[in-house]
């Protein structure tokens, strides 16, 4: 059974940085697309990163330059670096791994406040 657990979230102030990590049990391969996903209250949830198997990674454009999402595959861990961080950045995020055809898994989620 895989279940993510995600943590690093907190409140920074504006052009701060977060690293977020999403650790998983069970079995996670490298093969499996991992993504980093957002919630503002109010709002849609929305992809913010992901990285697919070989390690090649996708942003969002608002946080391209800003974000960088990395994994672990020995540690089974996913990582978002987060940098420049800006009021609007503000959000739940949550971690993603597809395990296979309509089989998607997803962590309870972390909150990130940015607010001076």
């Amino acid at each position: 059974q895989v279940q993510l657990v995600e943590s690093g979230g907190g409140l920074v102030q504006p052009g701060g940085s977060l690293t977020l990590s999403c650790a998983a049990s069970g079995s996670i391969f490298s093969f499996n697309t991992m993504g980093w996903y957002r919630q503002a209250p109010g709002k849609q949830r929305d992809v913010v990163a992901r990285i697919y198997s070989g390690g090649s990674t996708g942003y969002a454009d608002s946080v391209k330059g800003r974000f960088t999402i990395s994994r672990d595959n020995a540690k089974n861990t996913l990582y978002l670096q987060m940098n420049s961080l800006k009021p609007e950045d503000t959000a739940v995020y949550y971690c993603r791994v597809v395990l296979g055809v309509g089989d998607i898994r997803w962590g309870q989620g972390t909150q990130v406040t940015v607010s001076s």
